[in-house]
């Protein structure tokens, strides 16, 4: 078995990602200037999240946890891999279809069903009809994301990784050329979102194309293969979909409460950048490892990724939460303050971002335990703990609205996500040593958690310091980049001081990747 290198895996899924999240936030930016927080953009984020949702079920949750194994064990034995991904492909464009033409029938239905509290006002028709324009991005993504898990199961990650940064940069040039010929910035917006789609597709599939695997469109057939991959993949989209879930739960809550569904997005979409670039990309990585590892009986080897996916994991996210903790004003201010979007705004959403900074470590732990069942094909007990936990959070965030009003979204979110990691940590005990992280993992952990802390020490003192500077708009941008790159330093210098991470290591990864 040729193995996968974590480490240098990780970075080239990380880099491109980080690419992504920047012109994402770039992207979020100008959305957030141009229609501002209000009727348009709680329109564009309720029809925006419906692809997206169905996205996380068909694309990478099912997929991610179904596909991916499966393909990577037949990868690994030679057991006609290329054709079991044919019918892969065709069985998912046929379903995808279906679901596309019943989405644009009963569009008023899906936003009534995700966004409540739009009945009765104009966000309601106007998320119709921006859903019934952006809906058949669910296509076009999806089967990027089979193409996607192809080449992570080669090895191959940045193809898969740099496809999202089409999208950013086609949403990105479409509302700045709208905005300066004097257009309608939000309907192009949404217009070019399924273009984008397309342009993912293509990426990938030409990458596949030149990676040696020719994977086409067949006649679909229901066979062994696909009944197993589709009982796996049932309970696998709601497994891995489960923080989408919670969100939209989340924006039930906050479609009552004028303005609250653009805060959230926005909290989300700050919060969603370490997550990403961490918990996703290690994740992405450990699947098809963990896979071949168990396929090849290599169980030390398997302890060995798991064990070093979750020290990488947390060295990165921890000191990235506890920043959001810490200095979330600052963020939001300089990132998000500006045209339609002001102070008031940035003070809810810097609030929302410190709940979610609290969840980010669980969100991330999730991204690594998952593999351990979806790597022997166990989507049911992860669906099982999913559900207890979108439990938790409806209960949570219905519950506390009444009282706080719609903070309880995000706290709904974060209490589900720590839920959510305490039963898969509990149900990865039954897998024996190779689910346990090791001596390494346990004597780092610690040393983490105390330069994680101290750099929040820091970088509080720092944005105090600061202050005057964030007033000035011809300063803010450069008083957030010393915010930074003083969080940054001091971390990486405390953590090589504590013995919490060591730069060599991933200077040797760069090197590789």
């Amino acid at each position: 078995m040729k193995p996968v290198r974590l480490l240098s895996g990780v970075l080239t899924v990380s880099f491109w990602t980080l690419m992504s999240r920047v012109l994402g936030f770039l992207r979020d930016v100008l959305i957030a200037g141009f229609l501002g927080p209000g009727v348009v953009m709680d329109a564009f984020v309720a029809a925006f999240r419906l692809p997206n949702m169905f996205r996380r079920f068909f694309a990478e949750g099912a997929f991610n946890a179904a596909f991916v194994p499966m393909f990577s064990k037949r990868l690994e034995s030679k057991e006609n891999a290329e054709g079991f991904a044919a019918l892969a492909l065709s069985g998912l464009a046929f379903v995808l279809l279906i679901l596309t033409g019943l989405a644009m029938v009963f569009m008023p239905a899906l936003v009534w069903a995700t966004a409540e509290g739009f009945v009765g006002d104009e966000r309601f028709d106007i998320t119709v009809d921006f859903g019934r324009i952006v809906f058949p991005y669910i296509l076009f993504i999806s089967l990027a994301a089979l193409f996607s898990g192809v080449l992570n199961a080669a090895g191959r990650f940045a193809a898969a990784a740099a496809a999202p940064v089409l999208l950013n940069i086609l949403l990105v040039t479409a509302m700045t050329a709208a905005w300066a010929m004097g257009g309608a910035v939000a309907r192009t917006l949404v217009w070019m979102i399924p273009v984008a789609g397309v342009a993912q597709l293509a990426l990938v599939w030409g990458a596949a194309h030149r990676a040696g695997f020719r994977i086409g469109p067949v006649r679909p057939r229901w066979t062994p293969e696909m009944a197993h991959l589709v009982r796996i993949a049932i309970p696998a989209a709601l497994a891995g979909g489960v923080m989408q879930v919670n969100l939209l739960v989340g924006q039930q809550v906050a479609s009552n409460f004028d303005k609250a569904v653009s805060w959230l997005y926005s909290a989300d979409r700050l919060y969603q950048l370490p997550l990403g670039v961490v918990g996703i990309a290690v994740g992405i990585v450990l699947l098809p490892d963990l896979s071949r590892r168990l396929k090849a009986a290599d169980a030390a080897g398997a302890r060995e990724a798991f064990s070093r996916a979750g020290e990488i994991s947390l060295a990165l996210t921890v000191p990235a939460s506890v920043a959001l903790i810490v200095v979330p004003l600052p963020l939001v201010s300089v990132l998000f303050e500006r045209g339609a979007f002001g102070p008031d705004d940035t003070a809810a959403t810097a609030l929302a971002v410190t709940v979610y900074g609290l969840g980010l470590p669980a969100f991330v732990l999730q991204k690594i335990l998952q593999p351990l069942f979806f790597a022997r094909e166990d989507t049911r007990s992860p669906f099982h703990y999913a559900v207890a936990a979108m439990v938790v959070n409806a209960a949570v965030a219905v519950g506390l609205s009444f009282y706080i009003g719609w903070m309880a979204a995000a706290i709904g979110t974060t209490v589900a996500g720590w839920v959510m990691v305490i039963l898969l940590m509990r149900g990865a005990r039954l897998m024996g040593e190779v689910a346990r992280f090791d001596y390494r993992f346990r004597r780092r952990i610690w040393r983490i958690l105390l330069a994680s802390v101290l750099m929040g020490v820091v970088l509080r003192g720092t944005a105090l310091l600061l202050t005057p500077f964030f007033a000035y708009p011809g300063w803010r941008w450069l008083a957030l980049l010393v915010l930074i790159g003083a969080g940054v330093v001091s971390y990486f210098g405390i953590g090589q001081l504590v013995g919490a991470l060591r730069l060599s290591e991933f200077r040797t990864a760069m090197r590789r990747s």
